[in-house]
């Protein structure tokens, strides 16, 4: 299957990623349709409200060094319920932070293709139903990226800002960086969005493409489930 790109206009700037849905040009309505963040309705749970069992934690070791991501089931339960099959899968492993757009305006790490090509056509396909948005896009929030409604499958984004504009759009945050935000504002951003242009490439040929042409690029050596 062709793979074809997650497109979402931010202030002149395309959220990319690779999925089944059709391109997005600047001035087209938004792909995405689930439900939207209300303004000023955002719905603030209390640690005591919070179903037992309901948190996780994932602790990314990377060659930036390591990041701690809080998930909290009830922020987005089926984006939370695949992260957590992912990391327990091993997919995150040596997958590449392809998408770094920090500078000179913050905005984004998206991660999540793997880099080994066998594994990447197995989870390309495996897409998961839209979650109501009931967080904001604030700085240090995770987030899956998507190609429209209903085509969630493994990439993700970290928020270097508040992107609120995100959220209207049916971007569900399920988690926040909690530990080593400042290594997750130190990964390797020169390229910013070059390689993610050539996310063809990266589907069919993994790291071995990456590493040829992108060198530089940070890397998660392993993801794991943590106690807390």
């Amino acid at each position: 299957m062709h793979c074809r790109g997650w497109f979402f206009i931010l202030t002149g700037v395309v959220l990319a990623g690779c999925g089944s849905g059709p391109a997005q040009v600047k001035g087209d309505p938004p792909l995405t349709k689930a439900p939207a963040l209300a303004k000023d309705k955002e719905i603030q749970l209390a640690s005591s409200e919070e179903p037992e069992g309901d948190k996780y934690r994932v602790k990314f070791e990377t060659t930036a060094g390591d990041f701690v991501v809080e998930v909290h089931r009830h922020w987005a339960p089926v984006g939370a319920e695949r992260f957590h099959e992912l990391v327990t899968a091993g997919f995150y492993d040596d997958c590449k932070f392809f998408r770094v757009m920090l500078k000179p305006d913050p905005f984004m790490v998206q991660f999540g293709i793997n880099g080994d090509p066998k594994v990447m056509s197995e989870w390309r396909e495996k897409k998961i139903k839209d979650d109501p948005v009931r967080k904001s896009n604030k700085k240090g929030y995770i987030t899956f990226a998507t190609s429209g409604p209903n085509s969630r499958t493994t990439q993700v984004f970290i928020n270097y800002r508040a992107n609120t504009r995100l959220d209207n759009d049916g971007f569900a945050p399920f988690g926040e960086v909690v530990e080593g935000m400042d290594v997750v504002e130190s990964l390797y951003s020169t390229y910013g969005d070059a390689p993610s242009q050539k996310q063809d490439r990266i589907q069919k040929e993994g790291n071995k493409f990456l590493e040829a042409n992108f060198p530089n690029l940070d890397a998660i050596k392993k993801a794991t489930l943590v106690e807390k």
